[in-house]
């Protein structure tokens, strides 16, 4: 078995859990409330530019021109493609696209991001693949079993985001998968078990990411309420 296979071996509950999380079956059955898909990408559009710069600190750690187009390719698909699936929310929900972007993270994806970058600006090409390969994975993983389970059509609101994630033809992260298998074999024990730590961190904070949207997480203390006492 290869390094990869274990992790998603070991992160298999998690994923599970991410499948039946009330958000994902709210995606799957078409319902889930304005608010919380107003929530999601505006917490999603920020998640997806700490990405951005993980996979560019990745590509700065580089000495190959193969790994450089591995990450030149990932961060090409965020900001090219990742947007048609914040479209799909946007536009059930009513809102512009625009118009939810540049908000303040709340907690749970402010620890993801803080947890990604951190990670990728001290860590090796293997700990940076690691660390961001949880997000697309379980994607996939979700819209596939959807796609099976639920057999939406183009009549289904959230269709374009289901088929977005799953019906690729050739998986995204396949060459992730390949390239950190290869790194994994020639990495020492304490390297590897960082790798690990990493994405089961990161496949703990997918099934939160979920939860925060469904529950429309913030921060407990606004200004409004630090007003009111003075």
């Amino acid at each position: 078995m290869s390094f990869s296979q274990q992790l998603r071996q070991e992160a298999d509950h998690i994923f599970e859990a991410c499948y039946n999380h009330p958000f994902v079956q709210g995606i799957a059955k078409g319902h889930l409330a304005k608010e919380q898909l107003i929530h999601y990408v505006k917490q999603d559009f920020e998640y997806l530019n700490a990405m951005i710069q993980a996979r560019a600190l990745g590509m700065a750690k580089c000495t190959a021109r193969e790994d450089m187009e591995l990450f030149n390719t990932s961060i090409g698909y965020i900001l090219n493609s990742e947007i048609h699936p914040h479209n799909n929310f946007c536009q059930v929900a009513g809102v512009n696209y625009e118009d939810l972007q540049g908000y303040q993270l709340a907690p749970t994806a402010q620890h993801y991001t803080r947890h990604m970058l951190s990670a990728s600006q001290a860590g090796t090409l293997g700990e940076i693949i690691a660390v961001t390969l949880p997000c697309p994975w379980v994607y996939l993983y979700i819209g596939e079993k959807i796609m099976k389970e639920y057999q939406p059509d183009n009549t289904h609101p959230f269709y374009e985001w289901i088929a977005f994630y799953g019906a690729q033809e050739e998986p995204r992260m396949n060459a992730y998968l390949h390239r950190l298998d290869e790194l994994a074999e020639r990495a020492p024990k304490e390297e590897k078990a960082r790798m690990k730590e990493h994405f089961m961190l990161s496949s703990q904070l997918e099934y939160m990411f979920f939860d925060m949207a469904y529950k429309l997480e913030d921060w407990p203390v606004q200004k409004e309420s630090i007003g009111a006492a003075d």
